[in-house]
């Protein structure tokens, strides 16, 4: 048994897929099934369900794959200390972070690999729930989310910023009211995240604490899908300051909504029940310079 075979294993539950994973892996289909059958016989199990085609994991295989998970956190967190030792931070830091998230994610990056050049950083999108999740069973580093109902045994939570709320819109196509209240929101045709998502809760209970119903025209889970209808005139959105969406040729516009101080802060969190990584630490050390200076990194 080898380091190799448990990265082909971990691959292939990632992927589902041989090819995807051998692609992955940077070695032929052939290879990757061929080492993975040496594992199965080494081990006496049988660890995947397959013919042509990757079927499932077979009991006995998730067993063995939670143990791998483990043992290559091992070997990576090995070559990082190695690497910390000599001054340096190499390896990969997994972040998570909700869409529309009130704090440009770019600020972030930016510092992280101003201070460690040579760390890759791996970006997911998830809702808050699932950052919580996935940072307590150790398939996250970093979550950058909303820090209401945080359990403070569980994470150390570094908040970062409280945004406000307030309307996206081409200028092209809208001219909203100065100064612009929810009133006048909820008569413009409007984009939103899917419902059940932490942001679009905040924007309902604005809106229905103040009598109002939305009707968005748009719903969707992905961002990008609201930017290109804003951008091409069929709604405007209601999105947070600091975001990091008004960039662009030309330009979108962003103004506040009065009243809109609904939303959460948000923040860094890191896992306490056991030693975080050493390039989690050293990030969420680093991210401190953000919350002592708000105004660090923003766009002019």
């Amino acid at each position: 048994m080898d380091i190799r075979q448990l990265q082909f294993l971990i691959a292939l539950d990632e992927t589902r897929h041989f090819g995807q994973a051998a692609e992955r892996c940077h070695v032929t289909q052939p290879t990757l099934s061929a080492r993975l059958r040496q594992l199965e016989e080494q081990l006496g199990l049988t660890l995947v369900r397959r013919d042509q085609r990757f079927h499932s994991f077979t009991p006995e295989g998730e067993r063995i794959l939670a143990w791998a998970r483990s043992l290559m956190r091992a070997h990576d967190g090995l070559l990082a200390e190695a690497a910390a030792c000599k001054g340096q931070l190499i390896g990969t830091l997994r972040l998570g972070l909700v869409p529309l998230a009130g704090f440009n994610p770019a600020r972030l990056l930016a510092l992280w690999q101003q201070a460690h050049p040579a760390l890759h950083i791996q970006l997911t999108t998830l809702s808050s729930e699932q950052i919580l999740d996935q940072l307590a069973s150790n398939q996250l580093d970093l979550g950058l989310c909303f820090l209401s109902n945080i359990d403070p045994v569980a994470f150390n939570s570094l908040p970062l910023a409280h945004p406000a709320m307030g309307l996206l819109f081409d200028p092209a196509h809208f001219t909203p009211n100065q100064p612009l209240n929810w009133e006048d929101v909820a008569k413009l045709p409007l984009g939103l995240l899917s419902s059940g998502m932490h942001f679009r809760q905040a924007v309902e209970h604005a809106l229905r604490s103040r009598g109002l119903r939305p009707s968005p025209l748009v719903e969707t889970d992905a961002v990008q899908h609201l930017l290109q209808c804003v951008r091409q005139g069929l709604c405007c959105s209601v999105v947070p300051d600091d975001s990091g969406l008004l960039a662009g040729d030309p330009p979108l516009a962003w103004t506040p909504i009065e009243g809109s101080d609904s939303l959460a802060p948000m923040g860094l969190l890191i896992r306490r029940q056991e030693p975080p990584g050493i390039a989690a630490q050293a990030c969420y050390t680093t991210a401190r310079q953000l919350a002592l200076d708000p105004s660090l990194g923003r766009t002019p």
